[in-house]
């Protein structure tokens, strides 16, 4: 992969004439350059966030994207504009210790945690005390971002956090939940506490999204961002997915045809369901072999930002959450994340809720109960000291 993007940037190279950039400049993919020495290692990483951002300055203003999309939930206020998302506001107090969710980058967008009144994470969390609450919107990739790599959304997530505040509490939905690992283990000081809720990380323990994985070929993937101009289309990646949930199942409760509100929330997850996001090519491709065939995060050599991470080294609490019946990330897989870490099994909180996947996110009773205890273990001065709990009818 990394032998096809080099030679496709010299040909683009070679196109537009000596000294001539591609749309992305190669600083800005996984062809950073790395100081050797690790004392220099911060300074890069800041040089290397500060140079996205110029960039990202420079180009031509996007377009109002977000006239046609779904309105968000709750009030709240865009923070920082960064090249890969925009960071929301969701703070509802000026006290207290700061969390940010970062939203999956996969399909859909980072409404999933804000999706609708008694089914938004957003919501139950600050009815439960937590009052200074960031989200990260992620972007939908352009044709100018189809270099970037992991390690420039990792960039983007640590000035946000900066400019938040560390140390924060991070909490990971789904995809979100290995970038949020990843950036725990890479910025440890930085971190105060982290909430894994349906995070794939360990895929040696099989679930249905590893086996597709493992049942494609490198080509295959390669395939779709090559016919998608160098970014993988979300409108291709739904195509790989089941047919959508039945949605009383997933918002579990009851939507009758007839009643003016149900049929609202139904038309709500139809159009969610269909504003897929893009991702850049190399994004994609970094995620697909690095994350899901190689399995680098879970065996502890998952290079980011210059450094090899270990989540054996990882101390803080943590607190994992699955659905009993995630068809994406199963039970199993999610909660082997804890076999992983260094953390004291003490300071290990875990709960596998009685829903789907999306269920976890977007389902009233899990929101109302499940949720209610993780904002009650951010609260508590000894927050991972509460019993395991597994589903209950």
């Amino acid at each position: 992969m990394e032998l096809r993007v080099a030679r496709e940037r010299d040909v683009t190279s070679e196109q537009n004439g000596p000294g001539a950039s591609s749309p992305l400049s190669p600083r800005f993919s996984s062809a950073f350059s790395w100081p050797d020495d690790a004392l220099l290692w911060p300074f890069a990483t800041t040089r290397m966030a500060i140079n996205t951002y110029f960039w990202w300055m420079g180009r031509d203003p996007p377009a109002q994207r977000d006239a046609s999309h779904l309105p968000w939930t709750t009030p709240n206020r865009v923070a920082l504009e960064l090249p890969t998302f925009s960071l929301r506001d969701f703070s509802s107090k000026p006290g207290g210790p700061p969390a940010l969710i970062c939203a999956p980058y996969a399909l859909h967008r980072a409404l999933i945690a804000d999706f609708a009144t008694n089914h938004s994470i957003v919501e139950a969390l600050q009815r439960d005390g937590v009052d200074r609450l960031f989200l990260t919107d992620w972007r939908s990739a352009s044709s100018d971002m189809r270099y970037l790599a992991i390690d420039n959304y990792l960039a983007d997530l640590n000035v946000a956090i900066d400019e938040i505040g560390p140390p924060l509490d991070l909490i990971g939905l789904c995809q979100g939940g290995w970038m949020s690992l990843l950036y725990a283990a890479r910025f440890p000081e930085k971190v105060r506490r982290l909430v894994l809720v349906g995070a794939p990380v360990d895929v040696s323990v099989e679930s249905e999204l590893s086996q597709m994985v493992a049942n494609a070929t490198t080509g295959a993937f390669e395939g779709l961002v090559t016919s998608g101009g160098g970014l993988a289309r979300g409108a291709d990646l739904i195509g790989l997915w089941r047919e959508k949930e039945d949605m009383e199942t997933v918002m579990q409760r009851s939507l009758p045809l007839e009643d003016a509100d149900a049929r609202g929330l139904r038309e709500r997850f139809v159009r969610w369901h269909a504003e897929t996001l893009d991702l850049p090519g190399v994004f994609y491709l970094e995620v697909v072999e690095k994350i899901f065939r190689e399995n680098q995060l879970a065996k502890g050599t998952f290079v980011a930002l210059g450094r090899e991470l270990q989540p054996s080294k990882l101390n803080i609490p943590v607190f994992l959450m699955a659905g009993s019946d995630d068809e994406i990330v199963p039970p199993g897989q999610a909660m082997a994340t804890a076999r992983l870490l260094g953390t004291s099994p003490a300071s290990i909180a875990r709960e596998i809720a009685p829903c789907t996947h999306l269920g976890l996110f977007i389902g009233r009773t899990t929101l109302a109960f499940a949720w209610r205890r993780i904002a009650e273990w951010l609260s508590r001065d000894e927050p991972a000291r509460i019993a395991t709990r597994a589903a209950s009818a």
